[in-house]
């Protein structure tokens, strides 16, 4: 996000068509009592101010062989405490380094308190402490903020590394611009006649005031870059001057003459082209860029020269404050996004006259389901959206215009839901796979007992994807259950759509197939296991015809192959087992495999 403007209150030291005011040894360094921009450039460095080292914190030689190459000292005085910061500002092709002495004395300067001196591959445009004006949050080229307390005096040293040089420009932040804007500084430490460089807007009132008392005259002197001309007619004690240039007044005293120089110069006012409204379809977390508005908002500005934010109001975008993030959220519907412009020069140089509409149109959001299944012994579902928006138009690739359809074969469904405003239609389109879901029906039901391991597997002709469970246990995908216990046991299957359930009641019980009665004293009987398992049990056995051959309950020892004291011959049996179930009523056990065999 954008640096709020009003927290960056700017100092800076770059001027169209002035001479530089700059001074290259620290003893000299030029001093800043206050946030007015004032401009300047480096050709050299004058006399070695680190006295041959080779580092000062993180700066190194340069290709001179010195810490030096092309230079500038500033310093100034802290009035108040808080939080200091500043953005140096140069061409994107040059390569700048700075270091931060809190010191009294050039000659103590000791190690600095901030220091960056990173190369400038990345094309950056700003180094400096604090945040980066552009919103990049992540420079390499920017220092951690320097809390002050009142009283401080400090030294910046600007350093070109190599002979490209156009200049450069300081700007101040941090809350104490913001809280003093006036004050922050000490200008007690400013000694020339006419002040502080000075940076003005184009069109504002500047005065130059040299009144000294007991004057005998005024001349004042204008260099535009060739040099000092006399401005002719100007014999009064104040000036004003109308462009950017070196100003001097000489004023005649009985005791000689007083000679006072001052930097002053004017920056453009932006101007800010009209932006066309914007129609956007609105997701709740769409993004919009508001990069792509600067082009028009800039019209024939330099990008360079001019920083373009936007606000949610005409008063932030007057106060610089506040300014939306540049991947934005829109809050959906109509909202006024006001615009403003700033000089990268000078800050106090803007325009907030521009805003344009951003119509957030709703992108239609469905909530119906993509999967349905139709059961069979319904045999027709509705489909598509059923709490329609009146403000949407519908339309199916069947051709129905309806929000939703009636459906009662299998296949897949497409609807388009389209939101139309200003010319901008946003669509959504959803498509329903609808399937068909046969009742359950349980054909046959397995059952493998007399094991450790006794098993139920529940089979089915119907097609569909089912569910089983036992016992009212938790359903599974499989028809498959081991470990079952003796006993009387419910099998559930259902449909996981809910179109319906089926149960079934068995017993798992356990017999021999084969059992042979002749003496040996192995299998000499054959018998139910696990009938204590059920309440009143009865085994009935027939032959082939039907026949009544034997009854037990799960007290008799079990069948010796006779009837009425005879043996009978070697052939298949039949058998019944029934039991009270917990209605009360004796109901016969299903899908036991209800034959053996007697071998002699």
């Amino acid at each position: 996000m954008l640096k709020s403007i009003s927290k960056t209150l700017l100092l800076f030291l770059f001027c169209q068509g002035a001479l530089a005011q700059v001074a290259q040894d620290c003893t000299d360094a030029i001093p800043i009592c206050n946030n007015t921009p004032i401009n300047g450039g480096t050709n050299g460095f004058g006399s070695d101010d680190f006295y041959g080292a080779t580092s000062s914190g993180c700066l190194e030689q340069t290709t001179t062989g010195a810490i030096e190459s092309n230079s500038s000292w500033y310093r100034f005085r802290t009035a108040v405490a808080g939080q200091l910061g500043f953005n140096i500002g140069h061409n994107s092709n040059e390569d700048w380094d700075f270091a931060l002495y809190r010191a009294t004395d050039c000659n103590d300067l000791g190690e600095p308190i901030r220091c960056n001196f990173f190369d400038n591959s990345e094309g950056a445009s700003f180094i400096g402490v604090g945040e980066d004006p552009t919103g990049d949050l992540d420079s390499v080229h920017f220092e951690d903020w320097v809390q002050v307390q009142a009283g401080e005096d400090y030294y910046l040293f600007i350093n070109n590394f190599s002979n490209v040089n156009s200049g450069f420009s300081i700007q101040f932040t941090g809350d104490i611009w913001e809280n003093h804007p006036n004050t922050a500084l000490d200008c007690s430490i400013v000694s020339n006649l006419l002040g502080p460089p000075i940076t003005a807007c184009e069109g504002e009132n500047i005065i130059l005031d040299a009144t000294t008392s007991g004057a005998l005259g005024y001349e004042w002197y204008m260099d535009t870059g060739s040099g000092f001309q006399l401005i002719t007619g100007q014999v009064s004690s104040v000036y004003s001057p109308q462009v950017s240039g070196q100003y001097r007044v000489v004023v005649s005293t009985p005791s000689g003459s007083e000679i006072s120089d001052v930097q002053v110069g004017f920056n453009q006012v932006p101007v800010t082209s009209t932006l066309e409204d914007e129609s956007v379809c609105y997701d709740f977390d769409m993004i919009f860029d508001l990069n792509a508005k600067n082009s028009e908002a800039l019209g024939d500005m330099d990008p360079q020269s001019v920083m373009v934010s936007y606000h949610a109001s005409q008063q932030d975008a007057v106060a610089g404050v506040d300014a939306l993030d540049k991947d934005y959220m829109p809050i959906g519907g109509t909202e006024t996004i006001f615009v403003r412009t700033t000089s990268l020069s000078n800050p106090d140089c803007y325009d907030a006259s521009q805003s344009f509409i951003l119509n957030s149109i709703e992108t239609p959001v469905l909530t119906f389901d993509q999967q349905v299944v139709i059961c069979e012994s319904v045999g027709v579902l509705e489909i598509g959206e059923t709490t329609p928006d009146p403000n949407y138009s519908y339309e199916w690739e069947s051709g129905e215009q309806t929000p939703s359809i009636l459906v009662s074969e299998e296949g897949e469904y497409t609807l388009t839901v389209s939101n139309e405003s200003n010319g901008v239609v946003c669509e959504t389109v959803r498509t329903v796979s609808v399937t068909i879901s046969n009742l359950p029906a349980i054909s046959s039901i397995d059952i493998e007992d007399m094991s450790v391991n006794n098993t139920v597997t529940i089979n089915t002709e119907t097609s569909g994807a089912y569910e089983f469970s036992m016992d009212g246990g938790e359903f599974q995908e499989s028809n498959l259950f081991t470990a079952v216990a003796p006993g009387v046991h419910r099998v559930t299957m259902r449909d996981p759509h809910g179109c319906g359930e089926v149960q079934e009641d068995i017993v798992v019980v356990g017999f021999m197939p084969i059992f042979s009665p002749n003496g040996d004293v192995l299998n000499e009987t054959w018998q139910i296991e696990g009938l204590s398992t059920l309440n009143s049990p009865i085994v009935t056995i027939f032959d082939r015809y039907g026949k009544l051959i034997k009854q037990m309950t799960e007290f008799d020892p079990g069948w010796d192959g006779s009837l009425n004291g005879k043996p009978l011959p070697s052939t298949d049996y039949w058998f019944k087992l029934s039991y009270i179930d917990e209605g009360g009523n004796r109901t016969y056990a299903k899908y036991l495999q209800s034959h053996f065999s007697l071998r002699r």
